[in-house]
């Protein structure tokens, strides 16, 4: 196992209460929620973001956390929440290059391990739907609470899609007024025909410059949307 520092980003009190709330509403979901998948329609919408900060409240209400970062084609995760240096990642396991106990990284944070994607490979969706990845999975759920997989975006390549199926429950991040309605719409179904059940949406980039905004919106923003489903990809910045 890895030992390793991350980085962390300064949320505001109303970020900070997002996350425990949508925390709270996977937990309510039901106790057979333990492997979460998050994806969006199209990069930079903020799924990673939302990952990783997802799984530290976890781990912070006490919960045995593994963050998996499964978009092996263009991470984030590496340039942005790791101090040191990372020897072995997902890739690394996939290909049978080490076990799954050498990939893991344990972070500064208590409860809360990570793996990191590795490097990229010449064959994605292949990897992710190898045997090794379900034994991945198997294993994360004997030794974990939660598991929450970053995955690339369903609306750009095939690779959620290939996840989903070893998942309890998925989400969809979508950025607020980029993704029209329709496109969306195609995605949710592109998740529905893996089997399986889409916890929710988180809407996300909503602009809070109004006073107002905050007091009228809060419920939207994280009940509604949560709940309404319940029951060019490569760029350096892209989340």
């Amino acid at each position: 196992m890895q030992n390793i520092e991350v980085k962390r980003r300064d949320l505001d009190f109303r970020s900070r209460e997002a996350f425990k709330s949508l925390r709270t509403n996977i937990e309510f979901s039901g106790d057979d929620i333990k492997v979460v998948v998050i994806t969006s329609c199209t990069p930079n919408e903020g799924k990673s973001d939302t990952s990783f900060e997802l799984a530290e409240s976890f781990a912070q209400n006490n919960k045995k956390v593994l963050l998996v970062d499964a978009d092996l084609r263009k991470s984030i995760m590496r340039q942005r929440y790791k101090r040191g240096r990372i020897r072995l990642g997902l890739t690394n396991y996939l290909v049978g290059k080490c076990t799954m106990e050498e990939c893991i990284c344990q972070t500064d944070a208590s409860n809360f391990d990570m793996i990191f994607s590795g490097p990229v490979p010449p064959n994605p969706a292949e990897l992710l739907g190898n045997e090794r990845f379900v034994e991945l999975i198997k294993k994360s759920r004997e030794n974990y609470d939660f598991v929450i997989i970053d995955s690339p975006p369903l609306g750009s390549v095939i690779d959620t899609a290939i996840i989903s199926k070893q998942c309890d429950g998925a989400i969809m991040v979508i950025a607020s007024g980029e993704i029209s309605y329709r496109f969306a719409r195609r995605v949710k179904e592109q998740l529905d025909v893996t089997g399986c059940r889409i916890l929710g949406v988180i809407l996300n980039k909503i602009q809070m410059s109004s006073k107002g905004y905050y007091g009228k919106y809060y419920g939207k923003y994280y009940g509604k949307y949560y709940g309404k489903y319940y029951g060019n990809y490569g760029d350096e910045k892209h989340a």
